[in-house]
């Protein structure tokens, strides 16, 4: 999955590419590099990060959503609020892509009217609040717990499991200590029975185990999302799609694996 951020203020590329054109061009170059889904957020979710309005996100998405409505190019559309939701899946989006979970007033009902698979993720508190502090009696049981809950609400509104997908929140409302736990014991969120998504792509974890800035930290992400990929991850969200793909074409080449689609799963999921 690739990364297409049409914000003024992510934390790795924001105001690189919030030019509908020049999102539109980014994702192609996303594509051609190996990505087999393309993930558009336009508000930012970077910790401290302020809220977006529903209306500046929808006039972000939609020229965007647009264009490559006819490319046959899997969507994803990461966003929080219903009304975004349903205007994604009426624009052809594949994916809802929810660092809350379903738990705004409406989102459930959104995505459950749709063919639309959804990935549920964890995250402690909100983007402006999630790193003050976080603190875990046990971070896999408790990340576990909240999953399994949204997942039995999603199902109990009317989203069909097999259209759902899980998200263990890595530098969502965590240490990075807690971070490297999860990384660490994956398939424990993965014993769910449900695809697993992990991103770990150039984030601050990575900065504090490699000491490098955020422009330097490829090598570093490319290494958590192989051991993701080893650990069961289904879905890898990267920035850097081309060093990803073979880092885990190798991997699965000595393992006597193919590389399988992510877009056969997304199909699989409507």
């Amino acid at each position: 999955m690739g990364v297409v951020n049409v914000t003024t203020d992510s934390f790795s590329d924001g105001g690189r590419y919030v030019e509908a054109d020049m999102a539109v061009r980014h994702a192609f170059r996303l594509v051609e590099e190996g990505a087999d889904i393309v993930d558009i957020g336009a508000e930012s979710t970077r910790p401290g990060a302020g809220a977006v309005s529903q209306e500046e996100e929808i006039d972000r998405l939609l020229p965007i959503l647009r264009a490559l409505r006819n490319e046959r190019i899997p969507v994803s559309v990461d966003t929080m609020k219903p009304g975004v939701m349903r205007m994604a899946i009426d624009e052809g989006a594949s994916l809802i892509n929810d660092i809350n979970a379903l738990r705004a007033q409406g989102a459930v009902e959104a995505v459950a009217g749709s063919g639309a698979g959804v990935c549920l993720m964890h995250m402690r508190g909100n983007p402006a609040t999630m790193q003050d502090s976080p603190a875990y009696a046990d971070v896999i049981a408790e990340v576990r717990q909240f999953l399994a809950g949204r997942v039995a609400a999603a199902e109990a509104g009317g989203v069909a499991r097999e259209r759902i997908s899980i998200d263990p929140g890595f530098g969502f409302g965590k240490t990075a200590e807690h971070n490297m736990c999860i990384l660490r014991e994956l398939k424990e969120i993965g014993a769910l029975g449900l695809p697993v998504t992990f991103g770990a792509s150039r984030k601050s974890t990575l900065g504090a185990v490699t000491g490098r800035p955020v422009g330097e930290r490829v090598c570093g992400s490319v290494a958590a999302a192989l051991l993701a990929v080893e650990r069961g991850a289904a879905i890898v969200r990267v920035h850097d799609v081309a060093p990803t793909r073979d880092a885990i074409a190798v991997w699965l080449a000595m393992s006597g694996q193919a590389m399988k689609s992510t877009s056969e799963l997304i199909r699989g999921m409507q």
